[in-house]
């Protein structure tokens, strides 16, 4: 009854007779009980839900794109945050789809339990419905809108970041749906734009910022911990691995030896849904990062042998469900990107895999171990198109750095520990042993040029990303996850 009073509050619909020729689409109602998160009840929710699965393009929808805040944009705000002394605040913004505005004509059936005085009667909707294709994109544009007309600035870098920049204060807003994290060192501008926000739309403020999108966030006079342990823990419930042992390490040195025997073909349902969770994990843990990319390159036909890894993965998570990313105040106002890659190390195809870690002001917030699409023909190479991949992200975050208005010492530092790859970048002429990387080669080197980006040499044993590109021993993973500022407030000191 309470949605319902929503909806007719929000005049989401009108009742008519069906025009001849149109047909409704279906509805439901979905029963939730959400969760706080120590794990407690906090209240039961119903929710309306229209069928969108039967939407027909160019009829009822068109377009239905909308941007989500990227994680990494929340993580470079939690790092800017932490050193400006910022508060963070979190809005909810409730019922959030029923305030877009439809521009096409849908019709729907009559809610379940609130039939019509006449038989033939639908809805036609005139606000979005939780379900409907194009809700996220009318929510989005009409969320944008009101944004502008406060005097906001849409950032070119992530669509979900707003920006005020008003007698040299600032007020910043990214929007994960209809989770909203607002900060900056403008509190008067901070506290308008809550009202005006609770003007337009049903605004729940959340007070300071404690848990988002399932990451628990607390905060000290030590920095800004993240952390994902309610999440960890549900998981190994889920997966009935609650009792097992510990691992050391998420996976072993030489990694999925492909050549061996795989075993039986394992559920790939279940597979996939683990490996799903484990992906949406890896936002707040690092450490797991090379070890679930490992993992998800099997998820069209899993074996035995590859559900064993996502199984010594969740004993290594519970070994450590607490652990997180700590972002501490430092003195450093740059970037620093490392690079590597293990050469040829899939024993399959023989493809080298990628890794990369950012740091700004001083705290990690962007990270990526990602397999190479062709096989490289040296390590040279191999560690070049890394150094690539790891460049376009360094010059993503100087563009987010500069839609906050915040200076950026340049060059950015780009860390690598192959000698052979920086000699490449710095000298032209070396066409034999670089025809085939042509693209990747200009690129660099066009950033050299600029000052943008400097490459340096950083022994292997010193190398971040070594993480993110292949299994290490026990001694060695532990020495990199402490780089990586990695830690858990709730282990007994």
């Amino acid at each position: 009854m309470e949605e319902m009073e929503a909806l007719k509050r929000n005049k989401t619909w009108n009742v008519v007779d069906l025009p001849q020729g149109k047909k409704p689409v279906g509805c439901k109602w979905v029963f939730t009980p959400k969760y706080k998160a120590d794990g407690t009840l906090e209240k039961y929710k119903a929710r309306l839900v229209a069928k969108g699965f039967t939407q027909i393009y160019g009829e009822d929808y068109t377009e239905t794109f909308a941007p989500v805040a990227k994680l990494n944009t929340i993580r470079i705000l939690l790092s800017i945050a932490v050193n400006l002394d910022w508060g963070l605040h979190q809005l909810d913004v409730k019922n959030a789809f029923l305030n877009g505005e439809l521009k096409e004509e849908v019709y729907m059936k009559l809610p379940p339990g609130f039939p019509g005085k006449k038989p033939n009667q639908v809805c036609k909707l005139k606000r979005s419905l939780y379900g409907l294709k194009q809700s996220p994109r009318a929510w989005f544009d009409r969320f944008t809108r009101v944004m502008k007309k406060h005097g906001f600035t849409q950032g070119q870098s992530d669509h979900t970041l707003f920006v005020k920049h008003y007698n040299g204060k600032m007020t910043i807003l990214t929007v994960y749906v209809d989770d909203i994290i607002l900060t900056g060192d403008d509190e008067v501008e901070i506290n308008q734009i809550k009202k005006a926000l609770a003007r337009e739309f049903q605004i729940k403020d959340l007070g300071e910022m404690k848990y988002f999108l399932g990451m628990e966030v607390a905060r000290s006079k030590g920095g800004i911990y993240i952390s994902q342990r309610k999440y960890v823990l549900d998981l190994l419930k889920e997966s009935g691995m609650t009792g097992c042992r510990p691992s050391d390490t998420p996976i072993q040195v030489d990694k999925i030896n492909e050549g061996a025997n795989l075993g039986k073909s394992v559920d790939i349902g279940n597979y996939q849904r683990m490996v799903g969770k484990l992906i949406y994990l890896s936002h707040t843990r690092p450490d797991i990062a090379f070890a679930v990319s490992m993992v998800s390159q099997h998820s069209h036909d899993p074996k035995q042998k590859h559900l064993n890894e996502v199984y010594r993965i969740l004993r290594y998570l519970k070994g450590s469900p607490g652990r997180g990313l700590l972002f501490k105040k430092t003195d450093k106002r740059n970037v620093e990107l490392f690079t590597d890659a293990d050469w040829a190390g899939d024993q399959d195809d023989r493809r080298s895999t990628s890794g990369y870690c950012t740091y700004v002001w001083g705290n990690l917030v962007t990270w990526r171990s990602k397999k190479q699409s062709v096989v490289a023909r040296s390590s040279a190479e191999a560690e070049y198109r890394a150094v690539a991949l790891g460049i376009c992200e360094a010059i993503w975050i100087k563009r987010t750095l500069e839609d906050l208005k915040r200076c950026i010492n340049l060059p950015i530092n780009v860390y690598c520990d192959n000698m052979a790859a920086i000699n490449i970048a710095h000298n032209p002429v070396q066409h034999d042993r670089t025809k085939h990387v042509e693209i990747d080669r200009h690129f660099i080197r066009e950033k050299v040029d600029k000052g943008i980006v400097d490459l340096r040499y950083i022994p292997s044993k010193e190398q971040t990303a070594d993480i993110l590109t292949k299994g290490l021993s026990k001694d060695g993973f532990k020495y990199l996850i402490s780089k990586l500022n990695l830690i858990d407030i709730y282990s007994p000191t």
